[in-house]
């Protein structure tokens, strides 16, 4: 059967309901109605009818009930569990283990409150899938503190698990500290110390991290804020000898933590504790002045290993990096030549004719902030009177200082049998991951700071979720390279570096996705924060057909090219997540 429509020359066409028939060779039509006094939509259904296709459209049909952003948390949950961090975390499934993981994936895809977190996952205010994958109905912002004291109890079992994951006999173990300014005034570990974030009169915390050769994360602990960071050396070395039972390691720190204090009380003596660490400038300076090297050393290559009576049984590899001094000697002149134009404001103040600048200590005072502002109040001869200023640079000792521009001394007791000049000097800038783990954890990424918890072991167990955090997104980082603007080539990198003194470069892959914003494969190069915001838009639907009793059911949002590659990167089913 079939609709036609029939001419008619002085009225509306005719709308005939016909069949056709075969008459031996040939074929006939017959009229079964007339339907011309039918609605142009019934007629329209009916002829959709007999074309077999859908009479109502799906805008009639369906109804979407709620549409949740799914594909972040699915890469983030999907490899949280490729990880196995939640068996990690507790073997058995639990409502407490849920709300672990609930705050860890929190800290990546969404990073906020407590209050926020609860309101994310459950079903009346979700703003993403968390909650339904995690199968966490509801949850208030108490039963997720109870959560991180619960978890807080695991920590060391959870850390000595990843140690034997990524930490053996033998290998480097990198560690750093940085600091975390608080919001209040209540917590006993709020303490007024160096403040790294530059928030002048912020009570605050040290974070102690302890990772891998690769940068991965594998310890965390929190001291007062008021402690140096030599002093939390000890508890590290504990950590890894008693805790994660490695008898032979090679510890890399900075030369504000292993100190000669740290060495002789703490590290010396220690059986199977080897260190690499470096020299300040002041013990650099003594050993140019004493000849134990030359400049003149550089002249053919950029490092050389040196020993001295003051370093008994110690190696010391004398580098120089030249794109540094430069770097240096331009960011030392313009601080002079700032401190200069500062200083010289204030001269003409106490040289004018109306209100003249007086008086030795209101002199003083406005000198005060300018010396304090730059911070090379040693490199001036500054003097004040009750009427003037006179100051002048003290050429010397700029000089000085400019001969050790780009110069820096690794130190270590590692044997050259086992780490040669280069590999020592590897092993030390490779603390670079770790400084890239801070910047990640209080900025970036993960957001961890400031603080607002008042006791000490909810500051304790939100440093160990955000560390728990960047674990999970170190991994993924790792595998979702070829579309980040990470360099996801770093033997050709290597290959590029004239020297391991020499900086950093990035292989020629790497520079063409920074160049043309996309891959090879014709992919477009994201952030790992703007991936996650495309994952977003991958969203789980949840659709009502408007047949009555017609049951609801679950549509995915077809990925796009570039998702279905990150999903594939991770190893994930977003659907099956």
């Amino acid at each position: 059967m079939y609709i036609a429509t029939v001419p008619n020359r002085s009225s509306p066409p005719a709308i005939l309901l016909r069949e056709s028939h075969r008459k031996g060779k040939h074929v006939k039509s017959r009229t079964l109605a007339n339907l011309s006094h039918w609605p142009k939509d019934k007629i329209e259904g009916l002829r959709r009818v007999l074309r077999g296709e859908a009479v109502v459209s799906p805008e009639d049909a369906f109804r979407i009930k709620r549409s949740l952003p799914h594909g972040h948390v699915a890469a983030a949950v999907g490899t949280l569990r490729r990880l196995k961090l939640d068996d990690l975390i507790d073997r058995r499934a639990s409502r407490e283990r849920s709300l672990a993981v609930a705050m860890v994936v929190a800290r990546i895809i969404h990073p906020g409150s407590k209050l926020a977190t609860a309101r994310g996952i459950a079903d009346e205010t979700a703003f993403s899938t968390l909650g339904e994958v995690l199968r966490i109905d509801s949850a208030s912002e108490d039963d997720f503190y109870r959560a991180m004291d619960w978890l807080l109890d695991r920590q060391e079992r959870i850390e000595n698990a990843l140690s034997k994951r990524h930490l053996s006999n033998g290998t480097l173990v990198l560690y750093d500290v940085t600091s975390t300014y608080f919001e209040g005034r209540t917590c006993p570990l709020a303490k007024l110390g160096h403040n790294r974030d530059g928030k002048k009169g912020k009570l605050q915390i040290v974070i102690g991290l302890l990772a891998s050769m690769d940068g991965c994360p594998c310890a965390v602990e929190v001291f007062p804020g008021n402690t140096g960071d030599p002093k939390t050396l000890a508890a590290q070395i504990k950590k890894i000898r008693e805790r994660f039972l490695l008898e032979r390691v090679v510890l890399v720190g900075d030369r504000g933590m292993i100190t000669e204090a740290r060495l002789r009380e703490d590290i010396q003596g220690v059986e199977g504790l080897d260190w690499i660490s470096a020299l300040r400038s002041p013990a650099i300076a003594k050993l140019l002045e004493a000849g134990a090297f030359q400049r003149s050393i550089f002249d053919e290559k950029d490092l050389a290993e040196i020993t001295h009576p003051d370093y008994p049984g110690e190696r010391l590899v004398v580098c120089r990096n030249p794109f540094l001094a430069e770097e240096r000697a331009r960011k030392r002149e313009d601080l002079l030549r700032a401190t200069e134009g500062e200083l010289a404001k204030i001269q003409v103040a106490t040289q004018r004719a109306r209100h003249p600048l007086r008086g030795k200590d209101a002199i003083g005072i406005r000198v005060g902030k300018v010396i304090g502002r730059y911070k090379v109040e040693k490199h001036f001869a500054v003097t004040i009177s009750d009427d003037g200023l006179q100051y002048a640079r003290k050429t010397e000792k700029i000089q000085a200082e400019a001969a050790l521009d780009g110069i820096y001394v690794i130190r270590t007791s590692v044997p050259a049998e086992l780490f040669d000049s280069e590999q020592t000097v590897a092993a030390y800038k490779r603390l670079a991951k770790v400084e890239k783990a801070f910047r990640s954890l209080k900025t970036t990424d993960l957001k961890s700071r400031p603080i607002f918890h008042h006791l000490a072991d909810r500051v304790r167990a939100h440093s160990f979720i955000c560390m728990l955090a960047y674990y999970v997104e170190w991994h993924m980082r790792q595998l979702l390279e070829p579309i980040l603007f990470d360099d996801d080539d770093k033997k050709a990198a290597e290959g590029k570096r004239r020297s391991v003194v020499a900086p950093a470069e990035r292989s020629d892959r790497a520079l063409e996705k920074a160049a043309e914003k996309r891959t090879e494969d014709d992919f477009p190069i994201h952030s790992f924060q703007s991936l996650l915001r495309d994952l977003m838009t991958l969203t789980k639907n949840y659709v009502q057909a408007k047949i009555e009793g017609a049951p609801p059911f679950i549509q995915y949002t077809m990925p796009t090219r570039l998702q279905q590659r990150a999903f594939d990167l991770l190893h994930v089913a977003p659907e099956k997540v």
